[in-house]
């Protein structure tokens, strides 16, 4: 019988063979289609390399490590910590050839801070295709801590600081306050301070806090920090060791509305029916020059109130004023509402601008105003504060939605022709500006102050030109009917003075431009692509193309509004060499020169060309490797050098604006909450200032690691510097992700091409949604909604974070925020959320402060492990309980923190000889223990109050016994009782003490009794008489305890008496004659 199986092999039973189960039907189509494609390699983790042991001969002394490659032994040597790396040196010959070279701290560098890689590996242990084709680089791009870092500075001092961020301990304050110096808090609060590495304090503030900025001081002075709700405008400034006491800005009463409050129907953004221009209020905050805040309302008023008042002032007000012959067009008395604000951080800017520019103002007419911090500036002229210095119309009819100011811009950048200052409106053009304004006289004609004003604005704002991106021009929606008669992709906007414009033409361009001032945001919407006044604007102004160029413009569409999607541009300024002199001359003449070109007629009459100096190919230009002839190279290497140099002279350059897309990883949805981007000490250098390029100038901060290299190991190019001048940008997302990337990476080839940029980092936190976020060139600290703030090392070390800087809302604020977002009125004012973050520019400081709605947290943590990484001795002391590396205590090198130890331990010593003295003034007053001069006289009056002690010890001794041999030698009275009676001994006592109670006593009562008591003979035998002469025969002693307890009990009955009865004071010793008494007393 045959026998029947299933496809496992086993039996089938009759059942089955009944009834057997249908087979699964094949799906032919996606075998077919897993067939022809590829399976995906998964990356194994399978050991690289096995270390077998070798058997060895007897006597074989040979070393194996002596026969690796230096490659394997680099590579051994990378997985060491920096210490050990270290050490490894003092091994052997060959340690030390392999451990001191620059590539072997490298490749430990890029071992310990995988970078980008840390994307390659977490896809690939999640088995994420797409990263196959990556190539990894042992070169790792990141900003640098100190001036003149190696790789191994860099590599020991960065792993330092990540412990000491790590572990916490608290920063000592450099000096203690000294009251007599006016320091700022007291000793008290210095002590608090010492102990504690976190501080939270009140910022007396009505609302939410979300605008932060401080000042840290390189001396190691407490910061400042001034903090402001754009919610009401109040801005208050405190201290972290004043713990917000501070009053300033209290005292304003200024308060200012939203653009929801007061047109509940509109939308903001320009968004609905499109009719008005509204947003929210808008603000900028300066610890060193005051606050500015910005009205969002269609008749919008700014407002500016400096440091040193109570009080502020409207600025930059608009009028009914026109001059159409001379570019002045009518704004009207409500010249639109405030998109944006801009206040000066640094001095740099005024300064360089003569005091002209302080303020910066972007309204939603499209026009830019300038106002004056003061007279600090200026040279020849004496403006109030808030004055209106200069103004533009950069796009009529489009709001100015960001400013961007470079906070560090020197003479030398404007000398070269850097930006200085960016504008972006709402249709996504960019402006820039790379000369700063010069002040016109008066007018001629008869003017009031006000109109006076505003006409010398105006015709200072001519003398110099906002240029335009090109490749952000507007964009007019598609027209393929071609219904539309004019060109919408052209704006007008006001001149300069350099177009050498007729009175018509400024006339017919004024004409133009209040026609476009009177268009609404539908016009625009209508018309043209691209509406969005929620973008954000980040510039890097230090970016360097060796060219004088470089700058980087960044442009963010956060995805916000309905039918928008994220997406982030940069913008990079490029200079390149042109040959063709009539490709030069056809090439934007519109644009301002630059400050190094030069005219030069040609010979045959032609029209003049410009040209521009290379700065590269320029002598005497430090930091970029140009080196003058030899002497002993003759006068063919002066001939040489003089044609490079007139061929240098001949290049020209044309100036391209190269677009590059920061990739998001494919995130759907995805919308951008907040954006930061590196602000550290060495990233705001460029390639001329950089004291690593050359030492081409010295370091305005000093550094325990900037000694000068060798002349052999001086880097020339940005890649040879440890990092190579990287930047880092940041972005924050609604659904708690970080996006980190490289804002100067590589430029595409041609202005044609649009390359992308990868994300460096992508940091996945707890956070529902990243309320605000800021970097250093060490860490990155992002604040959530739900109040969490944590601190992320950037180069992915690890890949949790640091250190949790607030965590106490997270949790209850999570199911809060759930809650109010599920409801119909959404969250509104959340005091839970982080609103600001400020770091410390200099990254080897670790400290900083956040906003927790309406507190603020500053940390302050102990660095110094840094610090000591160079110790000289070999036997190094125990550290400091706040170290955190065992080293010296304290750091030998430059910069180190001995002086302020020194001045601690001064005043520490000021202190206690002050409590000294006034420990001995206050024995001086009570005893007199400052009347003798030295010990010897100590001890002489001494020994002469001992000498009168013991002679008034022994007269008073003498006198007692004088007295006593007096009170034994004075005759018994008579008794004034029969000789006959008897006296019962008892009886003779109480007697003598009632006469001793009626006495008065002394205060030295005589051991003797004065009182005469004569014993009678009686029969009853010689027991009684025994007994009487004993008791006056007592000893001194005896008799004065006896009479000290008898005077307290006839006291004490005494005054029961006088209480109860009201006797006399002295009552008689014997009854009276009608008083029949009972007991013993009738026998007296």
């Amino acid at each position: 019988m045959p026998t029947f199986t299933t496809a496992e092999g086993r039996p089938l039973d009759d059942g089955s063979r009944l009834s057997p189960v249908s087979p699964r039907p094949r799906n032919r189509i996606s075998e077919y289609e897993n067939a022809s494609s590829p399976v995906p390699k998964r990356e194994t983790r399978a050991m690289m390399f096995e270390v077998v042991q070798r058997p060895r001969k007897p006597g074989d002394q040979t070393s194996p490590i002596s026969k690796l490659p230096d490659e394997i032994l680099t590579h051994v040597l990378a997985h060491l910590s920096p210490a050990n790396l270290a050490a490894a040196s003092l091994l052997s010959k060959r340690f030390n050839e392999v451990a001191t070279t620059p590539h072997a701290w490298m490749i430990a560098f890029a071992r310990y801070f995988p970078g980008p890689d840390a994307r390659l590996y977490s896809a690939s242990d999640f088995g994420i295709d797409g990263h196959d084709d990556a190539i990894r680089s042992e070169r790792r791009a990141f900003t640098r801590l100190t001036a003149l870092a190696s790789w191994r500075s860099e590599y020991i001092v960065r792993t330092r600081l990540l412990r000491s961020l790590m572990r916490g301990r608290p920063n000592h304050p450099p000096v203690p306050p000294n009251p007599n110096r006016g320091a700022v808090g007291t000793l008290e609060e210095w002590y608090m301070q010492l102990n504690s590495p976190i501080l939270e304090f009140a910022a007396n503030s009505l609302s939410t806090v979300n605008h932060l900025h401080a000042t840290f001081s390189s001396a190691g002075r407490v910061p400042l920090l001034m903090h402001g709700a754009d919610d009401v405008g109040m801005v208050t400034s405190t201290s972290p060791t004043q713990r917000g006491r501070e009053v300033w800005g209290e005292d304003d009463p200024i308060f200012f509305s939203q653009f929801s409050e007061r047109f509940p129907g509109d939308r903001e953004w320009g968004l609905g029916a499109g009719d008005i221009v509204g947003c929210r209020n808008v603000m900028d905050v300066s610890q060193p020059h005051g606050m500015i805040y910005g009205q969002g309302c269609p008749e919008g008023t700014c407002y500016y109130r400096s440091v040193d008042e109570n009080r502020g002032r409207f600025v930059a007000r608009t009028m009914d004023f026109s001059r159409a012959e001379v570019g002045i067009p009518k704004l009207g008395v409500h010249g639109g509402a405030i998109c944006s604000v801009w206040i000066a951080k640094t001095p740099n800017i005024p300064t360089q601008s003569d005091g002209l520019i302080g303020l910066l103002i972007g309204s939603a007419a499209g026009v830019v105003s300038a106002c004056t911090l003061g007279t600090d500036g200026l040279r020849g002229e004496r403006l109030e504060r808030g004055t209106l210095t200069a103004r533009w119309v950069l796009s009529p009819g489009v709001p100015i939605i960001a400013l961007a100011v470079d906070e560090n811009y020197s003479a030398r950048r404007l000398s070269r022709g850097r930006i200085w200052a960016v504008a972006l409106n709402a249709l996504g053009e960019l402006f820039y500006l790379t000369k700063f304004p010069k002040r016109t006289p008066a007018p001629r004609e008869q003017l009031d102050e006000q109109e006076s004003m505003e006409y010398i604005a105006w015709q200072t704002g001519r003398t110099v030109y906002w240029n335009l991106v090109e490749s952000t021009r507007r964009v007019a929606r598609p027209d393929p009917y071609q219904d539309l008669t004019t060109d919408h992709s052209q704006s007008p906007r006001s001149s300069w003075d350099g177009m050498s414009f007729s009175k018509a033409q400024l006339s017919d361009e004024t004409r133009e431009v209040e026609r476009f001032l009177k268009f609404t945001p539908k016009h625009f919407r209508k018309f043209c692509l691209g509406w969005d006044m929620r973008r954000r604007l980040e510039v890097d102004f230090a970016g360097d193309d060796g060219n004088d160029a470089g700058e980087a413009l960044l442009v963010f569409d956060c995805g916000l509004d309905e039918g928008t999607t994220a997406g982030i541009r940069r913008f990079t300024r490029w200079r390149v060499v042109q040959e063709d002199r009539a490709v030069l001359a056809s090439s934007s003449p519109a644009e301002e020169p630059s400050p190094k070109t030069s005219s030069m007629s040609s010979l045959f009459g032609g029209p003049q060309s410009t040209t521009c100096v290379s700065p590269s190919d320029r002598t005497g230009e430090a930091g970029l490797g140009t080196q003058s002839p030899s002497p002993t190279e003759g006068k063919g290497a002066v001939r040489r050098s003089s044609e490079q140099s007139l061929r240098s002279l001949t290049k020209h350059f044309v100036e391209e604006w190269r677009c590059s897309l920061l990739s998001l990883e494919s995130a759907k949805s995805v919308q951008l909450s907040a954006t930061a981007m590196d602000q550290s000490t060495y990233a705001v250098l460029t390639m001329s200032e950089d004291p690593a390029l050359g030492l081409s100038t010295a370091s305005t901060t000093s550094s325990p690691y900037a000694s000068p290299l060798p002349g052999s190991e001086q880097p020339v190019s940005p890649l040879d510097i440890p990092g190579q001048r990287a930047r880092f940008v940041a972005v924050g997302t609604k659904t708690g992700s970080v996006f980190v990337w490289n804002v100067r990476s590589s430029v595409p080839r041609s202005a044609t091409f649009i390359n992308t940029i990868e994300p460096v980092r992508i940091i996945h936190t707890d956070s529902p949604e990243i309320a605000c976020i800021a970097l250093t060139a060490l860490y990155l600290v992002h604040g959530g909604n739900d109040g969490l703030v944590q601190a992320w090392d950037v180069l992915a070390s690890t890949l949790q974070p640091i250190k949790t800087l607030n965590s106490r809302f997270s949790t209850r604020a999570r199911r809060r925020i759930a809650q109010a977002q599920a409801s119909a009125q959404g969250v509104g004012i959340n005091m839970f959320a982080a609103g600001a973050i400020c770091l410390d520019p200099d990254p080897t400081a670790l400290q900083g402060a956040v906003s927790l709605g309406g507190l603020i947290r500053f940390w302050s943590f102990n660095s110094s492990g840094a610090n000591q990484f160079k110790g000289g001795k070999r036997r190094l002391r125990r550290g400091d309980r706040s170290s955190t590396a065992g080293g010296e205590r304290y750091s030998r090198t430059r910069g180190g923190n001995i002086e302020s130890y020194i001045e601690s331990e001064k005043y520490e010593l000021e202190r206690e000889e002050k409590e000294q003295r006034q420990q001995a003034a206050r024995l001086a007053g009570r005893f007199g223990v400052d009347l003798l001069d030295n010990e010897d006289e100590a001890l002489a009056y001494a020994t002469l109050l001992s000498q009168e002690a013991l002679a008034n010890d022994e007269l008073r001794r003498r006198e007692v016994e004088a007295k006593n041999a007096r009170t034994e030698a004075v005759p018994a009275a008579p008794a004034s009782v029969p000789m006959d009676e008897e006296v019962d001994p008892d009886i003779a006592e109480a007697i003598r003490q009632s006469l001793e109670v009626s006495s008065p006593v002394s205060r030295s009562p005589s051991p003797i009794f004065d009182i005469p008591v004569k014993i009678a003979k009686t029969q009853k035998g010689s027991s009684s008489k025994a007994k009487a002469s004993g008791a006056a025969g007592m000893s001194t002693e005896e008799e004065l305890s006896d009479l000290e307890f008898a005077i307290q009990l006839s006291l004490a009955e005494e005054q029961s008496r006088k209480e109860l009865l009201g006797e006399d004071e002295f009552p008689p010793l014997s009854p009276s004659p009608g008083d029949k008494g009972k007991g013993k007393g009738r026998m007296l």
